[in-house]
């Protein structure tokens, strides 16, 4: 794809329901601008799909979509097949929806666990000013906050410097609060407690209008994250199933309250 052809295919995105970002497409497009497929018909484009290499032998499908009215033909398996070829001699990971996990499981796929979005409001998720305002300055030391497997510092360097992206970090925590197209995602969270990682999602939240729909999505396996969320009256409304595709890469998610974006892993 071209960056106007991401752009296309985060479009389908919004309209698939999964409220992507509204500065993505460029974020996207800088990590591996080979890495997104599309799929064209007698000159239209029908589908997409991402296989994003991030190295060190691992790599992340998403954004597979193709349009409705084109599905049940046999395209969709073609762009399946693209990616998978392209991400071949690496570890794959994705995010999928309840209803593919069989299918993902037919080509090789285990479940790994859940990540949860929930849902709640900037006014209720409020608190006292904390942090600062991040710099490019501090990647350093937010890229050893960063527990994944794989080598992400253009990506955490785009992500900082979303233009309009509130970004805050305190002592050894830090968070990115984007405007998506419908309210903001928080993503990622990277806190050591419950109470640095509420701290710094008050801190961003008292900055936008008290009505603002708030996004959070959570890996299940962090027992402290998914109980920050419910007790702060967030609402669950959906699940995503992580799954992997050769060996399954082990990282600690207990520092982890934000995921940063299902799309690209």
């Amino acid at each position: 794809m071209s960056l106007d052809d991401l752009r296309t295919a985060i479009g389908w995105a919004a309209s698939e329901g999964w409220n992507p970002g509204l500065d993505d497409a460029e974020t996207f497009h800088s990590i591996d601008p080979e890495g997104f497929l599309m799929g064209w018909l007698d000159g239209q484009p029908i589908g997409s799909i991402s296989a994003v290499d991030w190295g060190s032998g691992f790599g992340f499908i998403g954004l597979y979509i193709v349009l409705p009215e084109f599905r049940g033909q046999g395209y969709g398996i073609k762009l399946w097949q693209a990616a998978m070829d392209r991400l071949a001699d690496k570890t794959i990971g994705l995010d999928g929806v309840v209803a593919q996990q069989e299918n993902y499981a037919r080509s090789g796929f285990r479940f790994a666990h859940r990540n949860l979005r929930f849902e709640g409001t900037a006014g209720s998720l409020a608190g006292d000013s904390y942090g600062r305002e991040t710099t490019i300055s501090d990647l350093p030391e937010l890229m050893n906050l960063d527990t994944t497997p794989s080598q992400r510092a253009t990506y955490f360097s785009r992500w900082l410097q979303q233009k309009r992206a509130i970004t805050l970090r305190g002592a050894e925590s830090a968070l990115v609060c984007r405007p998506c197209h419908r309210g903001v995602k928080l993503g990622p969270v990277i806190a050591p407690s419950r109470e640095e990682a509420q701290r710094l999602i008050g801190s961003a939240c008292s900055r936008l209008s008290p009505e603002t729909p708030v996004f959070l999505d959570i890996p299940e396996t962090n027992s402290e994250a998914v109980a920050l969320a419910e007790e702060s009256g967030m609402t669950l409304q959906f699940e995503t199933a992580r799954m992997y595709h050769g060996e399954q890469p082990t990282f600690e998610h207990s520092s982890w309250f934000g995921v940063t974006t299902l799309e690209l892993g």
